[in-house]
């Protein structure tokens, strides 16, 4: 009780609060309007989100209300928290599709199965919650959210990013300063601030003590406005200090108080009182029958709880639970060690070995110290069983603790390099980099020693950094010796990936020597993996030896690939090399192909990194092809798997073509300095690609000299991914500039290698090439050659720019009726594509030879928004719904909301006009 013999409020009255309290109001009405959304109420511990949540649960008339409160000793224990706030719709699993059910039920631990994918459990999570939210619109309630375990903080903030047309509400509260919240940064966050000086003067006048109005104009100032200091202050400080007789104290000590004056309030229970609370707030607040099994082998009996309730610190209820989270918080954080060990030993005697093994195994290790070889053992099972369902920060958390137990040194390496592997798979390099080094002084052996300099390796790769890496892993492969060959080759793979992106940044050593590396250590490769080990050999030969040498070891690598197998058990690193050899090689079918069934390979596997890669590969397809929509697109799913998983690479620096080929030249130019800006660590390839689509820009626009400038760059560094791609840019460069060297040079180049490749890209890049340089009547020969064979492949931008170039030949000639065709054509197919810059080229070029052509306008399809472009770009390649629901990791109920928008902005009212509004090339159109 308080001082003056009063139980303390159970929360503070709902007094201010107005922007948040409205916030709320618009929520519910949404849901109600069976829609969905999602808000974050953040702040200092007493500010009121407590309150704010019972205010809500309160208001949601209609509603059904789903509550829980995270609590900090469960941290550790991956999806637990998502199995809390799911178990009352579990009956319903058997109604989702049968990934999405076997993700989910494998994440929790309801079947065995093989580790779940993050992004499956998150849209089973969405899913079950919208079919329950069908029968009874539904509002979620989380408080304290710093204390959620990863993996289900990821799972909820995935579905709270995805609530639009589902009766779902969720509102999260989170206190400032603590944990990791930035998974729910993307929402729409509301900071709970202080109360108003008039009504925290009223709250804090309220009870039955009289304070001074000169003390409370203080204590408002000294607490800043929170209601539950407030509240506590006026309970515990003397009434001579209230009334002003005794001084207040100076400063007052509001961020120690609550938390003293409540941990004050503990000590000063009876000792089996103390003793139960220690036990409620060590266990999830639904696990009560753990507590009283524990509570019985303590000898502690129900009527233990009763001064705690007297005292304010549980709420009358049955089961008893806290009358705030940050008792909950105080409870467990002023108890003595040896009682906390004394609490978690008797959880963990109360928990069933079979049924509850996880939470058993958590609760023995808090009970241990010192050497424990059993404990560990038990957290390592534990940690296996996490992987299985793919809860790999809750494995990583259980193998460090493991570690902990463990006496013997090379075990105790083994499991925290197996931590930071699990590290490194949730998207947690830092946490990678910490288990890194509390092994490395246990590391004996070569092969472990492997592990640790390529798992640091791995980590500034998921970093961005990537200049150290190639010699990092070059070490790695000498600590290794001949003992595996296999781990050799894929060290020798990572390096060469590396070096490629790093280019002409790596430290340590240089692309050649790389190169050079892998080709000495070639070996007879494995069938399965045949076509992956002749690629990297290619490419290795190709910066190494020369591209005479490297591109037939490409050309069979490529072929192996599309007749056998290979990109099932590919990892991330392939697309990006199965990028620069299908650029090298001008290869875009082959490209496209085998993209596609590494998309497909890596959605099946859940690999959710090398998918993001992979999209982005397919996005340069797109564009190649002229599906600038699809491209944007891939390009906004790449974004929500970053989103999803923390990788830092997202962003429009991606985009840098797109901006190119459209004309949006202050997004490029904002991309091109980032590119600039991410040399530093290593992104030499990088940079070299936004000379390449600075290139394409300035063509564009018919600023030559520009063009040419750029082009340069890229031709003196001949990087694999666009090294060949600038050539035919830089003869027309170095034509319209009247550079006839500089256009030889670049034709030189061009003569050498596209006979080597011997696709139609690249043949009909040399022919084209050639149109430009010819003199008299070779070149329309030889432009009309070119037209024909870009014509045989997925190159419907690069056939129009040849017609571009050809009609423009053409008017120069004084042939207007057959420049015409040649223009209208490709003026006609950039205009579709939404290449602006290139459509005015071709148009202004009609107009020369007298022919009006209408000014391209900007379309209504650039005004929706990038969910509104994948939903209708998927429409439009025929997807259904589900399918487009599945795709994209949202509701079938979502889709058609967006597909509803799309609708009225394109003026549309059916499914099959989205094609031409969105702008998908028809490719009949395109002969």
């Amino acid at each position: 009780m308080g001082r003056n013999g009063a139980q303390p409020a159970s929360e503070p009255p709902m007094v201010g609060r107005h922007p948040e309290r409205e916030a709320i109001g618009r929520l519910l009405d949404t849901v109600r309007d069976g829609l969905g959304g999602a808000l974050v109420l953040t702040g200092e511990p007493g500010i009121g989100k407590t309150r704010l949540l019972g205010y809500a649960a309160d208001r949601a008339a209609e509603l059904r209300v789903v509550r829980l409160t995270a609590v900090e000793p469960e941290k550790g224990l991956g999806f637990g928290a998502l199995y809390r706030l799911l178990r009352p719709f579990l009956d319903r699993t058997g109604r989702l599709p049968g990934p999405q059910r076997a993700a989910l039920e494998a994440a929790l631990g309801l079947v065995s199965g093989p580790p779940a994918d993050r992004c499956l459990v998150g849209l089973a999570t969405l899913t079950l919650l919208s079919e329950a939210a069908a029968e009874q619109p539904l509002l979620m309630l989380l408080d304290d959210a710093q204390w959620l375990d990863r993996e289900s903080a990821e799972a909820l903030a995935f579905t709270a990013r995805r609530l639009h047309a589902d009766s779902l509400g969720l509102i999260i509260a989170v206190r400032d300063g603590l944990g990791d919240n930035a998974l729910f940064d993307a929402l729409s966050v509301h900071p709970v601030t202080g109360l108003p000086e008039p009504e925290a003067r009223v709250l804090l006048s309220a009870g039955t003590r009289r304070v001074d109005p000169a003390v409370a104009d203080r204590i408002v100032a000294g607490t800043g406005g929170n209601p539950l200091a407030l509240l506590e202050l006026a309970d515990t400080l003397a009434a001579e200090q209230l009334s002003g007789v005794a001084p207040l104290p100076d400063p007052l000590p509001v961020g120690r108080l609550l938390e003293g004056h409540f941990r004050r309030l503990v000590r000063a229970m009876p000792p089996a009182t103390g003793a139960l609370l220690l036990l409620l707030a060590a266990a999830p607040s639904d696990g009560t029958g753990t507590v009283c099994r524990a509570a019985r082998r303590l000898g502690l009996s129900a009527r233990a709880a009763e001064p705690a309730v007297r005292a304010g610190i549980l709420a009358p209820d049955t089961p008893p639970d806290f009358r705030h989270p940050l008792i909950r918080s105080a409870v467990y954080a002023a108890a003595e060690p040896g009682e906390r060990r004394r609490a978690h030993a008797a959880l963990a005697a109360a928990c069933d070995p079979v049924a509850d093994a996880d939470r058993r195994a958590w609760h023995r290790a808090e009970a241990a110290e010192g050497v424990a070889d059993d404990v560990a053992d038990d957290l390592e099972a534990a940690s296996e069983r996490a992987r299985s369902r793919g809860g790999h920060s809750q494995q990583a958390l259980f193998l460090s603790r493991a570690a902990d137990f463990t006496g013997d040194p090379d075990q105790r390496a083994e499991r925290l390099l197996d931590a930071a592997q699990a590290h490194l798979t949730s998207g947690d390099a830092p946490a990678a980099g910490a288990a890194l080094e509390r092994a490395g002084a246990d590391i004996r052996d070569p092969v472990m020693r492997t592990r640790e300099l390529r798992m640091r390796a791995t980590a500034q790769m998921f970093q961005l950094a990537v200049a150290d890496v190639p010699a990092m892993l070059l070490d790695a492969v000498t600590r290794l010796g001949a003992r595996d060959p296999r781990l050799t080759s894929e060290l020798l793979s990572e390096a060469l990936h590396a070096a490629l992106v790093a280019h002409d940044t790596v430290r340590g050593t240089s692309l050649a020597e790389v190169g050079a590396a892998v080709v000495a250590a070639r070996h007879d490769p494995d069938p399965v993996v045949r076509g992956r080990d002749l690629l990297m050999e290619g490419l290795a030969r190709r910066v190494a030896e020369g591209y005479e040498h490297g591109a037939p070891v490409l050309r069979a690598a490529l072929d192996g690939l599309r007749r056998g197998r290979g990109t099932e058990q590919a990892h991330s690193p392939f697309a990006v090399m199965l990028l620069m050899a299908c650029d090298d090689l001008w290869d875009a079918q082959a490209g496209r192909e085998l993209a596609e069934r590494l998309a497909a390979a890596d959605r099946a596997a859940g690999a959710l990194y090398a998918l993001g890669i992979t999209l982005l590969v397919e996005a340069r397809y797109d564009l190649l092809d002229g599906r600038f929509t699809q491209a944007e697109t891939r390009y906004a799913e790449f974004d929500d798997i970053a989103a999803a998983t923390g990788f830092p690479g997202g962003g429009d620096i991606n985009r840098i073509h797109l901006f190119a080929l459209t004309g949006r030249e202050a997004e490029l130019r904002a991309a091109v300095r980032r590119a600039a800006g991410m040399r530093s660590l290593g992104h030499g390839v990088l940079q070299l690609m936004a000379q390449h689509a600075l290139t394409l820009f300035e063509l564009g626009q018919g600023h030559y000299r520009q063009a040419m400038q750029h082009a340069w760059a890229v031709f003196e560094e001949d990087p694999a991914t666009c090294g060949n791609l600038v050539l035919p840019l830089l003869v027309e460069a170095g034509v319209r500039t009247g550079d006839p060297d500089g256009a030889a040079r670049a034709l030189r180049r061009l003569a050498e290698r596209a006979p080597l490749a011997g696709t139609p890209w690249a043949l009909g890049t040399l022919a084209l090439g050639r149109a430009l340089t010819a003199r008299g009547d070779d070149a329309e020969k030889l432009y009309q050659e070119s037209v024909e064979l870009l014509g045989q492949g997925p190159l419907a931008l690069e056939r129009a720019r040849a017609r571009l170039l050809f009609g423009e030949w053409l008017r120069r000639r004084k042939r207007r009726s057959d420049a015409r065709k040649q223009l209208r054509a490709a003026y006609e197919s950039f205009e579709a594509f939404g290449a602006a810059p290139y459509a005015e080229r071709a148009r202004t070029e009609l107009l020369a030879t007298g022919e009006t052509a209408r000014r391209r306008t900007e379309e209504t399809r650039f005004d929706l928004t990038p969910r509104e472009r994948q939903v209708a770009a998927l429409a439009a390649a025929g997807l259904t719904n589900g399918e487009i629901a599945t795709r994209l990791f949202v509701t079938a109920s979502t889709v058609e909301f967006h597909l509803n928008k799309v609708f009225r902005k394109l003026g549309i009212t059916s499914r099959r006009r989205i094609p031409r509004s969105v702008g998908e090339p028809d490719p009949a159109s395109q002969d």
